[in-house]
């Protein structure tokens, strides 16, 4: 969910990329590991929901680049809302027990 968020926000992006987004915008409280993060991408690329190219990176190095695609927002939109229920849930679990 958090990597189609971050393609879905900013674009294009190769995978060393969509780590520093996570990491940075949760303040190094997400880790992602290069073990679990090219793993992941691949599957959400078999399921369609990313595409992914060879391009050439500003520094004349290729690098494979992720772009979301419109059933990945789909995706996304239905991760979404199943964690949001998912957290509501355990919310009012920890505040009533």
């Amino acid at each position: 969910m958090l990597v189609l968020k971050i393609l879905a926000r900013k674009g294009p992006l190769h995978g060393y990329a969509i780590t520093t987004q996570i990491e940075t915008i949760s303040a190094d409280v997400l880790r992602v590991e290069e073990g679990s993060l090219y793993p992941a991408l691949h599957r959400l690329e078999e399921a369609g929901w990313v595409k992914a190219e060879w391009m050439m990176t500003a520094n004349k190095r290729r690098a494979r680049v992720y772009e979301v695609t419109d059933a990945g927002r789909q995706q996304l939109e239905a991760q979404e809302t199943r964690w949001r229920a998912v957290t509501l849930a355990v919310s009012h679990v920890l505040d009533r027990v």
